[in-house]
């Protein structure tokens, strides 16, 4: 089994270091898994290049990067990072600010042992300052849906969401078309939506995958639920002949 965590960044050379550390410090046994992290850098000014440069010489699991002149948006770099991953890789979005648990792969693994045939995976996670202290009352936790329908209809009526809390197979991910390279805002949803349409509940895992940093530069800042609300009817109208078969009203009906 061999695992591919994957991060687009952009000018966050003061928290970058974490996430890459984190990945680093992943504890496998007793399984026996392979691991790597694959950043993109979209553009950075800000000395990351030079950064990951140092870090990926560094002895330890392989980090590999690239890099490019401009800005590019988030769901273009993921799905660029996804070409250079093994076609058996089991792929895990990781945010350049946010912070890998030790044991989050090897829980997936386990559930993936547990699970074969099953794609995707779903667990839950922390959310901290931008000093990664705990934020009390901010966890956030995976629901257990029956069918993709049910959830599906959870989405759509802002009741539930997915972040970066996710463990997906490359072969999933090429059969459903990876992520819209030209959403600004929740291409990640946007996927998980294309999951659920193809048929394929995630297996819920109850455990922690990651530290989310809240801080006053996150990309989500200002989204409020009028803006979610927006971000929903976006996705909701890109697939509304399949949802509207399946019962589902658009968002705020």
């Amino acid at each position: 089994m061999h695992f591919t965590v994957i991060t687009p960044t952009h000018q966050r050379r003061e928290l970058l270091p974490e996430a890459v550390a984190s990945v680093r410090a992943t504890v496998s046994a007793p399984l026996d898994f392979s691991f790597e992290h694959l950043v993109y850098d979209n553009g950075s000014r800000d000395g990351t290049a030079a950064y990951l440069r140092e870090a990926a010489a560094q002895p330890g699991p392989a980090l590999r990067h690239w890099h490019s002149a401009g800005r590019q948006l988030a769901g273009r770099a993921r799905n660029l990072l996804i070409q250079e991953a093994p076609a058996d890789a089991w792929l895990v979005p990781l945010d350049d600010d946010d912070i890998l648990l030790q044991r989050t792969l090897f829980h997936y693994a386990s559930h993936i042992n547990a699970n074969p045939g099953r794609p995707w995976f779903v667990a839950d996670f922390l959310r901290v300052d931008e000093h990664g202290r705990y934020l009390p009352n901010e966890d956030y936790y995976a629901w257990q849906f029956d069918t993709p329908t049910a959830m599906l209809q959870a989405i759509f009526r802002a009741e539930h969401f997915i972040q970066g809390n996710v463990c997906y197979h490359w072969a999933f991910v090429d059969e459903v078309g990876g992520y819209d390279g030209e959403l600004a805002m929740a291409e990640d949803l946007d996927l998980y939506v294309r999951f659920l349409l193809a048929g394929q509940l995630p297996v819920l895992c109850p455990h922690i995958s990651h530290l989310h940093r809240f801080h006053a530069r996150n990309v989500s800042i200002g989204v409020d639920a009028a803006t979610h609300n927006a971000d929903l009817r976006v996705i909701f109208d890109k697939y509304a002949p399949q949802l509207r078969s399946l019962g589902i009203d658009a968002p705020g009906n």
